[in-house]
């Protein structure tokens, strides 16, 4: 059991540090083009298109890790004013909803992704680009995403702090 927690932990890191290196590239990216137009040049319309996906990668890619470390937003106003009992339901009753969304979301995305493998469709903007590649996360990252709000649903720890503020 602990090689496969130390698995699911390097593949959510491993998740977590591609979105962070796509996240890199596009600063790097944005940087490139705008250095290139004002050389009088055209960028390729490849920069756009991996500047387009990386965004889209790296939101999905990311996701997971950030569920795990309690960095998603929420308002903290209302859970900062709760006893802790009261905190205690309501944050395993919204754990437990995103739960839910998630899953619905994983199946959907492999509904999805199987639709597209079926069809062979593609997006076509300035190349051909299969739309199962882009597709592909939405199982993997949703399901990863209920499992992480699903520890707060039973585990010892829940999402919310009941704190308000910084806490850095």
């Amino acid at each position: 059991m602990r090689y496969a927690q130390r698995g699911y932990s390097l593949l959510l890191n491993g998740m977590a540090l591609l979105a962070a290196i796509m996240l890199v590239w596009l600063m790097v990216a944005v940087v490139l083009s705008v250095v290139i137009r004002n050389l009088g040049l055209q960028p390729s319309a490849w920069f756009f298109l991996s500047t387009e996906y990386a965004m889209f990668y790296l939101t999905l890619l990311g996701a997971p890790w950030l569920v795990r470390q309690k960095g998603h937003v929420h308002i903290e106003l209302l859970t900062a004013a709760l006893p802790l009992p009261v905190l205690n339901v309501l944050s395993r009753a919204v754990s437990l909803l995103c739960v839910v969304v998630c899953g619905v979301l994983a199946w959907k995305g492999l509904d999805l992704l199987l639709l597209n493998l079926e069809r062979n469709d593609y997006d076509v903007r300035a190349f051909f680009v299969p739309k199962w590649m882009l597709t592909v996360v939405f199982p993997l990252s949703f399901t990863l995403m209920a499992i992480e709000f699903g520890r707060f649903v039973v585990g010892r720890d829940i999402l919310h702090s009941g704190e308000a503020g910084i806490k850095e």
